[in-house]
């Protein structure tokens, strides 16, 4: 069973690096067959053109481009084109040099020792050194930064050295198999220390780094703007184009409505155009104006969580009910078209340990489904809906708004689909997602996903939580998972450390803690004069190589 998830694992991430070098290839050969203008000499000689701006449109607008206080994904796609990282992690999962050059781990797994690249400048002109380092990390434990998710990838990080200008000493609380590929994402990126003081909590909105494009300016609700970065000459092996892009910038759009945002592509007052809907996709697929670049994310799949601390939901047998009666395929085929893959593990294929055996294990049952209700004392009402000492069976169903990803119409079809074995089910959309789900814990179903770099990321929802502190989302509390999720953290052999994931991921499914739905797979919808477009491992667009074909 190892061996089969790990091939799979092995394949995805094989696929993913194909994917890109057949987009790198595409551009070049576009490039070969150029008009006599200089543009299109320099794409004869198989260098692509120089210059122009790309205007793409996002889903939905940053919450702020400090890559240490960010929380949405969306941000991400800018603040990477802004923003340097230590280390890049490739799509076979290993880790290659970016800012640094390279790193030694002590023998405890305690330290890691980093040599930095030498003459890198941030934006502002000032020096990128060990210095920057340790500010960057100690900016993010510090309380008065107000850290989002770069805290989490961080962790166990606990203090700096700087043993000489370009060595840098980082120390950790416990080891951590996860840290260093975690140092590799995006929120992780190195921001000017000069510009952070500067700018306080007004960072996100004068973002500075060292990364192949500069800030000019974001207008709220309306756009951003990003230009070339000349000096640029430290890109990642992730990227073909080690120098500055060839583009003059970017203009990224914020054009929520999905109408909207293709339609601006299709009728060419955008270049390109990211999360494009599945009845989108077929058609753009078809046309040979445009064409349709995508990646499957990797991490956490889009996951329904039963809140365990609720009844009747702390119940196996009732969350096993819900796991039968549910019929995933149905809802992803149906919503989906067949462009979004059905997830059926915690972790979705292309992250390690992922579990290919886990896949086609659940199939809906409703004759079971039924019984196990019964079982537990449920029984029918004149309406159909099941009562046990006068209460009826009610699941309160949470999302959040807007409709991302057509989810409130998977608590749509699960209000339909559960209605049959007989429970009510409450559906709740909600602006407050932080303090409904997060602070007052009032679901009994709730989704959420998460793009991560490592196996590592299932510890926060599902290893048992300090009832002082935040609650898990599956608010689980199991010894055995505890300890897997623990010595998955510091396993150094890579089969015993899949093995250990295998085995959370297996506990989950059979103990009905969460139901899978599908895994994202991020779309660009782009026109064919758009070449060089890569993704990087966790699925986000990289602009180093592009170019803009005339």
């Amino acid at each position: 069973m190892r061996n089969h998830a790990q091939k799979r694992g092995k394949a995805v991430a094989a696929a993913a690096l194909v994917l890109m070098l057949l987009l790198s290839a595409c551009g070049g050969q576009q490039a070969s067959s150029g008009s006599t203008t200089a543009a299109g000499a320099l794409a004869a000689q198989g260098v692509p053109p120089q210059g122009g701006e790309l205007s793409f449109a996002l889903a939905t607008s940053p919450d702020t481009l400090d890559p240490h206080r960010s929380g949405l994904a969306v941000s991400v796609r800018v603040i990477r084109t802004i923003h340097d990282s230590l280390v890049v992690q490739l799509p076979d999962h290993t880790i290659k040099p970016w800012l640094a050059t390279e790193w030694e781990v002590s023998e405890d797994g305690l330290s890691y020792t980093f040599k930095l690249r030498e003459n890198v400048k941030f934006h502002d002109g000032t020096a990128f050194n060990a210095e920057a380092v340790k500010y960057n990390f100690d900016r993010i434990l510090d309380p008065a930064t107000k850290a989002s998710n770069a805290a989490a990838l961080l962790q166990p990080y606990q203090s700096s050295e700087v043993l000489d200008e370009y060595t840098v000493k980082l120390n950790l609380a416990t080891p951590s198999r996860a840290f260093l590929g975690n140092l590799s994402q995006a929120l992780l990126g190195l921001v000017s220390p000069a510009a952070a003081q500067k700018y306080g909590d007004q960072l996100g909105q004068h973002p500075v780094g060292t990364g192949p494009f500069k800030f000019v300016k974001w207008e709220e609700n309306a756009g951003i703007q990003v230009e070339r970065n000349p000096d640029y000459k430290w890109a990642p092996e992730l990227v073909t184009n080690q120098g500055a892009p060839y583009l003059d910038g970017i203009d990224f759009r914020i054009v929520p409505e999905e109408a909207t945002r293709i339609g601006s592509v299709q009728s060419k007052q955008v270049l390109a155009a990211e999360t494009v809907p599945p009845q989108h996709i077929l058609t753009l697929e078809k046309d040979p104006n445009f064409q349709l670049l995508q990646t499957n994310t990797v991490g956490l799949p889009y996951t329904l969580f039963f809140n365990k601390d609720r009844e009747p939901w702390n119940e196996l047998k009732a969350r096993q009910a819900v796991q039968l009666a549910v019929d995933v395929d149905t809802i992803v085929k149906t919503l989906y078209l067949g462009t979004y893959e059905r997830a059926w593990s915690p972790l979705t294929p292309g992250t390690f340990g992922y579990d290919a055996s886990l896949e086609q294990s659940i199939k809906p049952d409703i004759p079971k489904a039924n019984r196990l209700l019964d079982e537990l004392g449920w029984m029918r009402g004149e309406d159909g809906i099941r009562v046990k000492d006068g209460k009826k069976l009610t699941l309160r169903y949470v999302d959040g708004t807007p409709n991302r990803e057509k989810r409130n119409d998977i608590a749509v079809m699960i209000q339909q689909q559960l209605k049959q074995v007989g429970i009510a089910v409450e559906v709740e959309i909600t602006k407050d997602i932080r303090t409904v789900v997060y602070t007052n814990g009032d679901y009994d179903l709730y989704g959420n996903s998460q793009v991560n770099s490592d196996p590592n990321a299932l510890y926060s929802f599902y290893h048992s939580y300090d009832p002082k502190g935040q609650a898990s989302l599956s608010r689980l509390n199991d010894p055995d998972v505890d300890q897997w999720l623990e010595q998955g953290r510091v396993e150094k052999d890579d089969a015993k450390r899949a093995e250990l994931y295998q085995q959370v991921q297996q506990y989950i499914i059979d103990h009905a803690i969460i139901l899978p739905i599908y895994v994202f797979p991020y779309t660009v919808a782009a026109s064919n004069s758009v070449q060089g477009v890569l993704f990087d491992s966790l699925g986000y667009p990289l602009f180093n190589d592009v170019s803009l074909q005339k």
